[in-house]
């Protein structure tokens, strides 16, 4: 059984503890909704102040909800329509302080004031996005983002 170690320590240190969790986690196994469905849980459970983090999984046509950690959110998203479809069609991470101020927000959870969005990609080929949300404003910051785009490759590096 898997056991979560408690973080401590600066904030990179933190997500350094993170990403070797996540990788022992997701050792040996190459299923995309096994593993993006642990890893949800674990970031969820490990990293304060959010209310969801989870998958969309590109089908060569729109984002679908893949697993995730929060209350029940937007089934489809199309490239470039809010923040994850922006991700997903520019190929960059998206930091938002404030989500009423993006144009085009697709307010899934009324309670989201700040989200990351992580586009990940297996060579050249988009899988989806790794979505983060909080309840707080200007929750994310640049050791954020490094953070989380780490924790993203392990997943994408799960993958068969």
């Amino acid at each position: 059984m898997f056991e979560a170690a408690a973080l401590t320590g600066s904030k990179p240190e933190q997500y350094a503890a993170l990403v070797e969790q996540a990788r022992a986690l997701l050792a040996g196994e190459h299923d995309r909704v096994a593993n993006a469905a642990n890893l949800s849980a674990l970031a969820f459970h490990a990293l304060p102040e959010l209310n969801w983090l989870g998958f969309y999984f590109y089908d060569g046509r729109e984002l679908v909800v893949g697993p995730f950690q929060g209350k029940p959110a937007c089934v489809r998203i199309a490239l470039g329509r809010g923040v994850c479809g922006t991700a997903a069609a520019t190929g960059r991470t998206q930091r938002v302080d404030d989500v009423e101020a993006f144009p085009g927000h697709i307010p899934c959870d009324s309670a989201s004031r700040s989200e990351v969005v992580v586009p990940m990609f297996k060579g050249d080929q988009l899988v989806g996005v790794l979505d983060i949300d909080s309840p707080v404003l200007a929750r994310f910051d640049a050791e954020d983002v490094q953070g989380l785009e780490a924790l993203a490759q392990v997943f994408v590096e799960s993958l068969a």
